[in-house]
């Protein structure tokens, strides 16, 4: 898992560059083709025992592969989402395509699930993994006949009308002019992903099975159940962002975010199913709540000229913070202390971080867009910053 993480930012680099300068539409069409095309080659690795060595290589290639598309997928797709949205609805269509982590959290575990039924035992670890990664190419072929059809970002069309007037090397331009947004988007999506990915990153998966001796299939349905609720929680939050901002909101959710990590071990460690749904159920609705509404977030937050770049590498430097060695993290400490305290201190301190960094942001909400009004979203990120910010 960490290992593709790693290229996260460097695919968030090209990908920012490449979408400030050449257009969002292109870059997410060209990051589907490489996140599609390597999953679904991941089913059809062979094993060690048929190709040696080469079968390590060409896993850990196809998961580089991944890393790099994951990186550049997110900042094109949401900026696509936002600067098509009609006024006042901003959250709710930023909410689309944060839905895909919860609906692929779901749709995996679901499919695990299912093969978990169909293919028991050795079976599974034969066979039955490489099912859930094959079924990512009929999914490939659906997301580019959506893609193809979905217009260039009005914002960046005007925007490259005017291509004089924007910055030749844009993320130059980011970190030194924005880097305290850099910083204050990364931490906010990491003190998000540093819980999620208990889930995603397969962690009380393994916690609860191989700890409690809690059957595989339940845990895997539980997960499921609660990336539903991750998944109906997130699309929530953007339509009310749009109603009350999107600052409260991230303010309610990482106090929910909070109470949820200080719950979750507790009833996991009862090893009652019904509790240990109840603890998943409350992290999803916190991991929602503080999910939703980012993507509205970053593309208020950055400026039109350098957006693209702002966002995808705020969001690829959060996922290493905040999720990839999250699992890795909560394993060292569990087996370091011998209890799941100090795991839940952990997921509490990113859950305040997030608190404080959104505390810190001003409210920019429904800020026009477009790369006409440059001068005023460079000014008033946070709530101490009087300074007027020249581009």
């Amino acid at each position: 898992m960490g290992i593709s993480f790693l290229f996260r930012p460097l695919g968030a680099f090209l990908a920012g560059h490449f979408a400030d300068r050449i257009g969002r539409r292109a870059v997410l069409m060209t990051t589907l083709v490489m996140m599609g095309g390597a999953t679904t080659l991941i089913g059809l690795v062979p094993t060690y025992a048929t190709a040696g060595a080469l079968a390590p290589i060409l896993l850990v290639s196809l998961r580089l592969i991944q890393g790099l598309s994951a990186g550049g997928e997110w900042g094109s797709a949401v900026l696509l989402a936002v600067e098509h949205a009609p006024a006042g609805k901003r959250g709710l269509f930023s909410a689309g395509p944060q839905i895909g982590a919860p609906a692929g959290l779901l749709l995996s575990s679901a499919a695990l699930a299912v093969v978990n039924i169909v293919a028991p035992g050795d079976a599974f670890t034969e066979w039955g993994w490489r099912v859930p990664f094959l079924l990512s190419f009929p999914l490939m072929i659906v997301a580019w006949w959506v893609r193809v059809r979905v217009d260039e970002s009005p914002v960046y069309e005007r925007m490259a009308a005017e291509r004089e007037r924007t910055p030749r090397a844009p993320i130059a331009t980011l970190f030194a002019r924005f880097s305290p947004l850099v910083l204050a988007g990364a931490l906010l999506f990491a003190a998000n992903g540093t819980a999620g990915y208990m889930t995603t990153g397969g962690y009380i998966q393994k916690y609860a099975t191989n700890e409690h001796g809690m059957p595989r299939g339940d845990i895997l349905w539980a997960v499921t159940a609660a990336a539903a609720v991750w998944l109906a929680s997130t699309a929530v939050t953007g339509w009310l962002s749009d109603r009350v901002g999107r600052k409260r909101t991230l303010v309610v959710g990482f106090v929910v975010q909070a109470l949820g990590v200080v719950a979750l071990f507790p009833l996991v460690n009862t090893a009652s199913l019904p509790k240990v749904y109840a603890g998943l159920f409350l992290v999803a609705v916190g991991l929602g709540l503080t999910y939703g509404q980012i993507g509205a977030l970053f593309a208020e937050l950055f400026p039109a000229s350098i957006r693209a770049s702002g966002a995808s590498i705020s969001y690829a430097l959060g996922a290493i913070l905040g999720g990839a060695f999250a699992p890795t993290i909560a394993a060292a400490l569990r087996e370091s202390t011998g209890s799941t305290t100090a795991i839940t201190a952990y997921l509490l301190a990113a859950a305040l971080v997030g608190l404080a960094v959104s505390l810190l942001l001003r409210d920019r909400t429904d800020i026009p867009l477009g790369h006409e009004h440059e001068k005023e979203q460079s000014v008033g990120h946070f709530v101490w910053q009087p300074a007027a910010v020249r581009m």
